[in-house]
């Protein structure tokens, strides 16, 4: 089962938004502390709707607790990553990590596992919204594998 990784997000409608794509695609997220906002945040159950119910959630500490309880296969997403998302070959036990919105995902992530990239055509625009960004990623791994 794929599984979505949110590390330091920071805008709580960003992880309201991937939330719900979540739970409508039974996808389990992962939050990986220090998060932006408090969990009771308004913005984030808004964001979520009524849907957080639905939502398989599971928040880690920190890195290294996540790191300790997550056995697969990690890949990174980011905007000077190395693999093209369409051309990249998912499994169906990858982690799909994506970073904090002002920051992205650690450096030493980014140089340890797969890193995967959303082109822009735009060279003036950085990166997508987060919850964009996850949802590109997600379904387009989903496509391959058939889901």
């Amino acid at each position: 089962m794929l599984k979505v990784v949110l590390v330091h997000p920071q805008i709580p409608p960003n992880t309201g938004n991937i939330a719900r794509t979540c739970a409508a695609t039974y996808t389990p997220l992962h939050l990986v502390k220090p998060l932006g906002f408090a969990i009771s945040d308004r913005y984030l159950k808004r964001a979520g709707l009524d849907y957080w119910q639905y939502t398989d959630l599971h928040i880690h500490e920190n890195l290294d607790q996540f790191k300790a309880n997550a056995q697969g296969r990690w890949l990174c997403f980011s905007a000077r990553g190395q693999y093209h998302f369409r051309e990249f070959a998912y499994a169906p036990d990858d982690w799909l990590l994506f970073g904090s919105e002002t920051d992205g995902l650690p450096p030493e992530l980014l140089k340890e596992y797969p890193s995967i990239f959303i082109p822009m055509a735009h060279p003036q625009v950085r990166s997508l919204n987060l919850s964009v960004s996850v949802a590109i990623g997600l379904f387009e791994a989903m496509r391959q594998l058939g889901i």
